[in-house]
């Protein structure tokens, strides 16, 4: 349904061939070998949300559900506090980016560069004052990245399992920095992947590149800087809170 010509909320089905509740999904992999008691571009140009309220709003409810996700998983709850929060902080916008995917919700950008300071002109501002407000919007290379991978990700057509499995390869990264546990949080992350390449193997016979693609979907994850998804999302809603500290308490929300 379209909501405006700069916006587009999109719910694209894809056809699953598991039914079964994500997070049991999760919780089988994770757990079947024995973890019962687990504690870019030159271009210089700018961009912006078109319907900045419904894009947000949409983002918001892929966050939350993101954030769900990660809670309720076993494997994530039997780790030690820091490292709970370690992974959250540094993962989140990745996870983030394949619930975008995962959900079917494509947004489009405007130029603010190229309308935003007549508009400051006609409200009689500081023209400034809008050009800062500019620099701190992402570039057009760095929204492209988001739209290149979600434009993969839906071309590639993931399964449930696949978003399910990919989500724990991503979640559980034993590089992040000050980990308590990454020898544990590597076993987590390798049978992810282990269950990945199982299932895609065993379910895509015929697709011999498939395994490749997702491969270099990951990586073109990776090169999505958070940063951009905080600007992009949810600057406009929570100003100057610090993403970290709303990842905090959705977190520990009861």
């Amino acid at each position: 349904m379209a909501f405006s010509s700069h916006f587009a909320l999109q719910r694209r089905c894809h056809c699953e061939k598991d039914k079964m509740n994500q997070d049991s999904i999760l919780y089988h992999i994770l757990n079947h070998k024995g973890h019962p008691h687990l504690p870019t571009c030159s271009c210089k140009e700018k961009a912006a949300l078109g319907s900045p309220y419904i894009a947000c709003k949409a983002a918001s409810e892929v966050l939350l559900k993101t954030v769900n996700f990660i809670k309720n998983l076993p494997s994530f709850r039997g780790l030690l506090q820091p490292d709970q929060l370690l992974l959250l902080e540094n993962c989140w916008a990745a996870l983030f980016v394949l619930g975008l995917a995962q959900e079917g919700v494509d947004f489009e950008v405007i130029e603010p560069s190229k309308t935003s300071i007549l508009k400051e002109i006609l409200m009689n501002k500081k023209i400034k004052d809008n050009k800062e407000k500019i620099s701190n919007e992402p570039s057009a290379a760095e929204v492209q990245k988001v739209k290149s991978f979600l434009n993969k990700c839906w071309s590639i057509d993931f399964s449930t399992k696949e978003y399910v499995y990919l989500k724990g390869i991503v979640l559980f990264s034993p590089d992040v920095s000050g980990l308590h546990s990454p020898q544990h949080i590597l076993c987590l992350q390798q049978e992810a992947e282990q269950a990945l390449t199982e299932y895609t193997h065993s379910v895509y016979l015929q697709d011999t590149t498939r395994f490749s693609q997702i491969e270099l979907a990951l990586r073109s994850l990776k090169s999505i800087n958070p940063p951009v998804i905080t600007q992009l999302f949810f600057r406009p809603l929570i100003g100057n809170v610090q993403m970290n500290a709303l990842l905090m308490e959705m977190l520990y929300a009861s």
